[in-house]
């Protein structure tokens, strides 16, 4: 199993381009289920999520041809049972349910799996598709959903759900009338899921507000869109300049999905400007202490939580960091505190008080962002740090040593690791 191996110490300069975003690529992809022809989407990121997509969409029957430019012709669906070997690896599977029993009728998903960081249940999405007549069953660990077809329907989400909003949204395109999906969320990848369905022929109104109305159609065509640039990986760099000191250009961001980042680290001292197509971002590691709390957007995003973390455990004096996403998203602490970090955990809550520095050590990756904590973490460590388990970060991180290795950090992956 491999490990990333990194010398920390090295200050951060140049330039990395931000790649497109999972959280985007992967309902987009998945939309593709929705239409006949070829679908051509740009900006597809590479990574195990996407392939584990691409390994779905392939079992139903969709051609899919590409890398960065990827295509996808749906015309057949020879099969509509995703299962449990493949969405066992990624929670993001669910979301073929919807489109699936919009166009064939009927759906057999395994329940999914992915990150441990909390039970981000799927019974808002059965309650949504039960509302809209499908009949929903639980049998053997798989959700088997039918209906001849979907009808339009008003729906409130108890909770802010990302991928509930996804999977009713594509579901919604095909329905006989309109839905209203209430309390939605509001986040940049479902305004990008909007247009591209919207492309396809959709009629949607409001993506990007908390009132989504959708009046079906009887059918969509294929479309060639962009993917929107990963606002998460961004962060993760803006942090990482912070931390490390130096002076980074993110090229293919975009400002604008990165309001709230932005404030919190210039409150932290990390000095950002907008430049021609991104963001430079100059650090002297001089950090202040702030506190943080995650919300949906357009709040403090949770997939940024454990690396900012990081950064406050180098501050001046405590921070208090609460996150009011997910329940179990603080496992990344004790790894942090084996590298000398100073943090008490007091249920949804935080306490940061900030060290003189960090120390290298072996530590393991517990999910996805917790990987890219443990990253930033190393570059700014004395010594070395060896971080296993780093499967977790290719399912969300394009070529992450490579990109940071590029900007001057001595940082490596290694084979044959525990």
């Amino acid at each position: 199993m491999d490990k990333i191996i990194i010398r920390g110490g090295e200050k951060l300069h140049g330039d990395v381009r931000i790649s497109g975003a999972k959280n985007a690529a992967l309902p987009v992809l998945v939309s593709s289920l929705l239409t006949e022809g070829w679908n051509t989407f740009h900006r597809v990121p590479d990574l195990a999520d996407v392939r584990t997509i691409k390994r779905l969409l392939t079992g139903f029957g969709a051609e899919v041809e590409g890398g960065e430019t990827l295509r996808i012709n749906a015309d057949r669906i020879e099969n509509y049972e995703a299962p449990y070997n493949l969405v066992r690896t990624m929670r993001a599977s669910i979301l073929v349910l919807g489109p699936l029993v919009a166009r064939t009728g009927k759906a057999r998903v395994s329940l999914p799996g992915g990150c441990a960081i909390g039970a981000r249940p799927v019974n808002l999405h059965l309650k949504a598709l039960r509302a809209m007549g499908a009949e929903i069953d639980l049998r053997d660990g798989y959700v088997e959903a039918t209906a001849p077809r979907l009808t339009g329907a008003t729906i409130y989400f108890d909770i802010s759900t990302v991928t509930g909003t996804e999977n009713i949204l594509m579901a919604a395109t095909l329905a006989r009338g309109t839905t209203v999906l209430e309390n939605a969320a509001r986040e940049p990848e479902i305004v990008n899921l909007a247009e591209v369905l919207t492309g396809m022929g959709a009629r949607i109104r409001g993506a990007g507000t908390d009132v989504i109305e959708i009046e079906g159609v009887d059918a969509l065509g294929p479309v060639e869109v962009d993917i929107i640039p990963d606002r998460i990986e961004a962060g993760t760099y803006m942090i990482a300049a912070g931390l490390a000191g130096g002076e980074v250009n993110l090229l293919g961001c975009r400002p604008e999905h990165l309001d709230t980042v932005i404030v919190k680290l210039q409150e932290a001292g990390v000095k950002i400007t907008a430049i021609e197509g991104g963001l430079r971002v100059v650090g002297d590691r001089n950090i202040a202490s702030v506190d943080v709390q995650t919300l949906p957007y357009p709040g403090f995003p949770t997939d940024l939580q454990a690396q900012i973390m990081v950064l406050m455990s180098l501050g001046r004096g405590s921070s208090i960091i609460k996150e009011t996403v997910f329940e179990n998203r603080f496992m990344h602490v004790n790894e942090l505190m084996r590298m000398g970090a100073d943090i008490t955990v007091d249920g949804s809550s935080a306490v940061v008080r900030g060290v003189p520095r960090l120390r290298g050590a072996p530590v393991m990756a517990t999910d996805l962002r917790a990987s890219a904590s443990l990253i930033l973490a190393g570059l700014v460590a004395e010594g070395t740090t060896e971080i296993s388990r780093i499967y977790h970060i290719d399912r969300g991180y394009e070529h992450i040593e490579k990109k940071l290795s590029a900007l001057g950090a001595d940082i490596r992956r290694v084979t044959g690791g525990s």
